[in-house]
């Protein structure tokens, strides 16, 4: 890890780390057997046997910390209630639900801690490549690191990477989602072409891992114009705020929020382009 000696991780992260890792270990296990078991919710999303597993492992680990949690395989708590929160947890046990179905392997764990509405740090786990990555956003620090079979926090620490956004060279990337590209994102596209004046290149991506290759610097733009929920946002929010980029909220202008009343996200862009 680079800067090693100035990082001092907290319990809580490692918990969660360790809450991600093992729920994404249960969520490969199914994945590999195929024994999907799907779903369909009340929204017609697909839930499977892996949500619910997964969802089990990470409550139990992050219950012991005493802080509320929002998890979108969760009875959601009336809002009365939650606004009085300082700190929630908001967790995706399985983002991308529908690439785990379709076996594209772009689909990951997501959890991520919330003080006074904002995002302070991250976790998201993939499982097939075994790469998780965490922000600390008041260490302004994001890290990647990979699992090994035996998964030991000690040496997952030791091996983990800063990462920071790269430098736009003559093309710009930009993130689109393997599942929900619609006219509006190609017309903004369209926009970036016209006012940086240089070559676009499109690269689909599921699930959060957008937000990881943007912080990553692999890529330029991720503009989402379209539906999500908190809980598929707010563990990239924190993997990009730490590292100095930005999640925009297209309605309000101003960087998202979370833990708010109504808890579908508008939509949002996260740039790295100045």
């Amino acid at each position: 890890m680079q800067n090693k000696s100035d990082y001092k991780i907290e319990q809580d992260y490692l918990l969660a780390i360790q809450a991600s890792v093992e729920a994404g270990i249960e969520i490969l296990q199914i994945y590999k057997a195929g024994d999907f078991q799907v779903k369909e919710k009340e929204d017609h999303s697909p839930v499977t046997r892996a949500d619910k597993k997964a969802n089990r492992i990470i409550i139990d680990a992050l219950k012991t910390t005493g802080i509320p949690i929002i998890s979108e395989e969760n009875e959601q708590v009336d809002y009365s209630e939650r606004k009085e929160w300082d700190f929630c947890w908001i967790v995706d046990p399985l983002d991308g639900t529908k690439e785990f179905i379709k076996k594209s392997g772009e689909f990951t764990v997501n959890i991520a801690l919330i003080e006074n509405n904002k995002p302070v740090f991250g976790v998201i786990y993939i499982p097939v490549s075994k790469e998780l990555y965490f922000g600390d956003v008041k260490a302004q620090k994001s890290f990647k690191s990979i699992v090994k079979d035996k998964f030991e926090i000690d040496g997952f620490l030791k091996n983990a990477v800063e990462i920071a956004p790269g430098v736009t060279q003559n093309t710009i990337s930009v993130a689109g989602s393997r599942s929900h590209i619609n006219q509006e994102t190609l017309d903004f596209i369209e926009g970036i072409k016209e006012e940086y004046e240089q070559e676009v290149k499109v690269i689909p991506k599921g699930s959060s891992l957008k937000f990881c290759l943007l912080a990553e610097g692999l890529i330029d733009v991720y503009p989402r114009l379209g539906p999500t929920m908190e809980w598929d946002t707010a563990a990239g929010h924190a993997i990009c705020k730490a590292v100095g980029l930005a999640v925009i909220d297209k309605k309000t202008e101003l960087e998202m929020i979370y833990n708010r009343e109504k808890l579908l996200n508008n939509s949002f862009v996260v740039s790295n382009l100045t």
